[in-house]
């Protein structure tokens, strides 16, 4: 009897609710660190490429199309796709994800 009394004032409920929390804030810490941080530093990093556009620079879009950037609005750039210069298609900065800068 004395052993079932000692086990029932050990069980704080403060405690084991405080325990909780913690490990919901180092869960959280832990999905910051792994998912949403690298996601923001890649975002950022195609802003950057996206804000140093310029006409001239070959471009490779989403859809695997290699051209040439021709003129460049706010949202949307027109490019030049393969040596037909009637090629030009206008299309979203987005859906570009890779520059190379012309020398």
């Amino acid at each position: 009897m004395n052993n079932v009394a000692l086990l029932a004032a050990d069980t704080n409920p403060a405690g084991s609710m405080m325990m909780l929390v913690v490990q919901f804030a180092i869960l959280g810490g832990i999905l910051y660190f792994i998912m949403i941080r690298p996601q923001k530093k890649q975002q950022r990093a195609l802003d950057a490429m996206l804000g140093t556009l310029a006409k001239g620079d070959s471009v490779l879009t989403s859809s695997g199309f290699y051209g040439v950037v021709i003129d460049i609005m706010d949202e949307v750039v027109i490019v030049e796709f393969g040596n037909n210069k009637n090629c030009r298609i206008p299309m979203k900065k987005a859906a570009i994800i890779e520059v190379e800068k012309t020398e």
